[in-house]
């Protein structure tokens, strides 16, 4: 007989009273009574398999172990029991044939969505793990949103351009992965393709990407992993918004065709500075209001000494408001969230009606600045938070407590489910105190302002880029700048970095080489592609939308690595490694 192969999750009505055979995997095997139901999976689904007590098969399917991997020939009839949780639950296949491919052992963990198995035991039998159907789902879903993108470049003539993984190290910021080779010579993992993609533009590709993988040793965090994937893009002859504007365009084409939902565009562009004033960081989640207010002037004339000392000596003293009161817990968490960035303390008032009834600093502060603040910021019932500080630890302070917000009140208001928002006017630079000089805020290939292009290594304080970050739900999805393009301004970039002559010859000679021989203006992005999914698909990490991802650590616990290597490849390598202590 010729059976029809089917997968498990596709058996429908044309199949119908027809020979099929399945392959898949056993989700369940269980015996009631005269029968044996076995659910039968693989990727697209699950399919009911029935085998009664005088079929010849009975005995061997009863002793086959869940997550055995088999092959079932049957024919399909109509369930008299429908499951309706089950796009297949309308049908089962009545076995005549079974083989049995492989056997397999219990499962450490449960191969269920609902699953007991905490992350670094499923990371280290990851490949149990994706065979959850959430996690499959997570993948398709990560193809589908990879492949929409790339068409969407394709229809608007990007080329796809793969570039090189065995690079030259270069200062980007973050700390390089060095590749050893026999020759006693290092090449080091890209931590992203930034200076090929910009020759491309020299070589005349008017636009380019592709989704690269990138390198770098860092801390880890939910949204950050040592090697992740990028879309890449870079552009000729483009502004900052000609490059925003396809950004916007491939995102509300990525949102109408996966989600059926309609972005509204353009997204809203914020300074950089604005950003920090009432957001407290650069990636500000704007689903809902909640905004740090300065309420330094209020206190002009306080006779509570600590705030009267802040107001003299041009410190800041801001608020932040929850219409909520709760407990004296989560106020002692805000308070060591408030410490751990940088404040002396965190004070707070109950607000009833526009007044305070009681809080930290009930006894010593004035009823009538309070209520006048209420007035004002139309507060009315909840709870007013105070950090008093240095401008920027009051700000930092106050930013963090209110993306806590989000996890522990019920009252926060959300606008929108996907709140995008452009950062621009960046600084050029930023003051590293360790290092004790300016650095790039970016990479030092991002262009300065025209305002601030002929002294920008002059006042770098003041020094503002052309550059712009995409931000997504209070994460940033992507940065990009325009690029200098005029090798003078750039050499003036690196000499103002640090870099001696020699040193810019050594790192950079070819790039100064290659502007010599005609550049054109141009600029792009990069769009963190876990990131992206992670805030697409509502997982909890970026490790959810990757494959076989590192842990917390940094350990890829499937493969146990990084881990020692052999004398014999270290003596290969003319290589030795020191023992700590």
């Amino acid at each position: 007989m010729n059976y029809i192969k089917v997968m498990c999750g596709n058996v429908d009505n044309t199949h119908l009273d027809k020979p099929i055979f399945v392959n898949g995997w056993v989700k369940k095997n269980r015996k009631l009574g005269s029968l044996i139901f076995m659910d039968l999976y693989d990727i697209s689904g699950v399919v009911q398999v029935v085998i009664d007590e005088n079929n010849p098969h009975f005995k061997t399917v009863h002793s086959i172990p869940k997550e055995s991997v088999v092959k079932v020939e049957g024919t399909l009839k109509r369930r008299s029991n429908v499951n309706k949780e089950l796009k297949t639950g309308e049908y089962e296949i009545h076995l005549e044939n079974i083989q049995i491919y492989s056997k397999a052992k219990t499962p450490p963990f449960l191969i269920e969505n609902e699953t007991d198995g905490l992350e670094d035991l499923r990371l280290r039998y990851r490949y149990l793990d994706l065979r959850r159907p959430l996690m499959q789902q997570y993948m398709l879903n990560r193809s589908k949103i990879i492949n929409i993108c790339r068409n969407f470049l394709l229809n608007y003539n990007f080329i796809e351009v793969e570039t090189p993984y065995l690079s030259k190290q270069t200062p980007e910021g973050a700390r390089d992965y060095l590749v050893p080779t026999r020759s006693q010579k290092f090449f080091a993992l890209p931590q992203s393709p930034q200076i090929y993609k910009q020759l491309l533009m020299v070589s005349g590709f008017n636009a380019y990407f592709q989704f690269a993988r990138c390198f770098r040793d860092e801390d880890l965090r939910i949204d950050r992993q040592p090697e992740f994937t990028q879309l890449d893009m870079e552009m000729s002859f483009v502004s900052a918004k000609d490059v925003q504007t396809i950004i916007e365009n491939l995102f509300a084409h990525l949102f109408k065709e996966f989600f059926g939902i309609q972005l509204k565009t353009p997204f809203l562009r914020m300074d950089y500075n604005d950003a920090i004033e009432y957001y407290g960081c650069d990636k500000p989640d704007l689903r809902y209001e909640n905004k740090i207010i300065n309420l330094t002037s209020y206190f002009n004339n306080t006779n509570f000494k600590i705030f009267k000392s802040i107001v003299d000596s041009n410190k800041r003293i801001g608020g932040l408001f929850l219409e909520e009161i709760i407990s004296k817990n989560e106020i002692k968490g805000l308070e060591k969230l408030a410490k751990d960035n940088g404040a002396k303390g965190l004070a707070y008032l109950f607000i009833e009606n526009g007044t305070f009834t009681s809080g930290s600093i009930a006894n010593v502060i004035e009823k009538e600045i309070i209520e006048q603040i209420c007035k004002e910021k139309n507060i009315t019932n909840g709870t007013l938070f105070f950090v008093a500080d240095e401008v920027e630890t009051t700000l930092k302070s106050l930013g963090a407590i209110r993306r806590e917000f989000l996890n522990i009140s019920k009252a926060i208001k959300m606008n929108e489910e996907f709140s995008f928002v452009w950062i621009v006017n960046w600084p050029l630079f930023e003051y590293s105190e360790e290092d004790n000089r300016y650095v790039a805020a970016h990479h030092p290939f991002t262009s300065p302002s025209l305002e601030t292009i002929d002294t920008f290594d002059k006042d770098p304080q003041n020094a503002k880029g052309e550059s712009y970050d995409i931000v997504l739900n209070g994460y940033e999805v992507g940065g990009g700048s325009i690029r200098i393009h005029d090798f003078d301004t750039q050499t003036r970039m690196f000499e103002f970095l640090g870099l001696s002559k020699q040193e810019i010859d050594e790192k950079f000679g070819f790039m100064i080489n290659a502007f010599s021989y005609g550049v054109p203006p141009h600029g792009g992005i990069a769009l963190g592609v876990e990131r992206l999914l992670m805030l697409m698909l509502k997982t909890n990490s970026i490790r959810d939308v990757i494959a076989f991802p590192k842990n917390s650590s940094g350990t890829d616990m499937l493969f146990n690595s990084p881990s020692v290597v052999s004398e014999e490849s270290l003596k290969e390598l003319k290589l030795k490694v020191e023992k700590n202590g």
